[in-house]
């Protein structure tokens, strides 16, 4: 009997073992996991486009909040954060914002809105929403109406857009690769007034490829060409993007940091001229990687506005932009 018990002890402990073992994580797991606001010196892992290994708290805002393993890559139904992110100054992004500009060539004040956003919907990739590794597919629409502070808040036209891009990321490198659709409108009180102006059908049915590098966490250059297979109301098959921009790599806090950037969109109907925004001021940066900015905004060449797409505009004001 007392070898029995004996016996019956020891398995026990090994049961205990077992188990406890079961539900044990190792030590790197443990500090990868570990919140930014731990203790100084205690290393995290660095998750950013250039990182991959080991740096301490100290290097890193303690809003950053906690930085999943690199490795680990998942399927992921509606992810948190986009892994190719739109161009903060392009002037067609689908975005939440507000510009109020002046245009020297009517003489006229104009309110420049943005109504929209971009989500992803599904992604085989890491969890981090600050800086995600791997393929995502997105969802993206807005609304670009222009409104005339001059003339009672009168509508002058809207764009509207929608897209859907395919997007994929591993260390300093991006790419993306999607449809998008968009259309021009001229508003209903703009036409009472200019009775003269005739609304033209611009439509643009596009492919576009996307490239994005990151020499730094927070530079970012691109380049991006668009060819449409359907057009219509004077719109012409290719385009191309190319800009920079330099924003917060990590969350902010409440500080926030600046932030500078510019786009160039060269369209065929334009005769591959087109227009350069310049954008630059004030930006915060969040835990989930959206961005609010505030600033200083300067549009110089063909108006953005479709249904005035051959005409010339030099845009000064300032906005504010929410980016996904």
């Amino acid at each position: 009997m007392p070898g029995k018990a004996a016996n019956l002890r020891v398995s026990w402990i090994f049961l205990a073992v077992g188990q406890l073992c079961a539900t044990c994580v190792t030590a790197e797991e443990l500090i990868r996991a570990m919140p930014l606001s731990a203790a100084p010196g205690i290393p995290v892992a660095d998750n950013g486009p250039h990182g991959g290994g080991w740096i301490t708290t100290e290097e890193l805002p303690l809003s950053a909040g906690v930085l999943l393993p690199p490795e680990q890559r998942i399927w992921q139904v509606l992810p948190p954060g986009l892994i190719y992110r739109s161009y903060l100054a392009g002037p067609r992004e689908s975005r939440f914002a507000s510009q109020w500009v002046h245009l020297s060539g009517e003489e006229d004040w104009a309110w420049d809105i943005t109504l929209g956003g971009r989500i992803g919907i599904l992604r085989y990739g890491t969890s981090d929403p600050v800086w995600p590794e791997g393929w995502q597919l997105d969802i993206e629409g807005a609304a670009f109406p222009r409104l005339s502070l001059d003339d009672q808040r009168d509508l002058i036209a809207s764009d509207f857009r929608f897209g859907v891009p395919l997007t994929y990321r591993r260390g300093p490198w991006e790419t993306k690769f999607g449809y998008y659709h968009l259309s021009s409108h001229l508003g209903d009180e703009f036409l009472e007034i200019h009775t003269d102006m005739a609304r033209i059908n611009y439509v643009r049915e596009s492919l576009v490829w996307g490239v994005a590098l990151r020499p730094t966490d927070a530079l970012r250059l691109y380049v991006e060409a668009g060819w449409a297979f359907y057009t219509d109301g004077g719109a012409e098959p290719w385009e191309f993007q190319v800009g920079a921009s330099f924003t917060p790599a990590y969350p902010t806090g409440l500080a926030g940091a600046p932030f500078f950037a510019v786009n160039a969109h060269l369209r065929e109907e334009a005769d591959f001229g087109g227009n350069v925004a310049v954008q630059g001021g004030w930006a915060w940066k969040g835990p989930s990687g959206r961005l609010f900015r505030v600033g200083a905004h300067y549009l110089n060449g063909k108006s953005n506005q479709y249904q005035f797409f051959r005409q010339h505009e030099e845009q000064i004001g300032l906005g504010m932009w929410f980016d996904y």
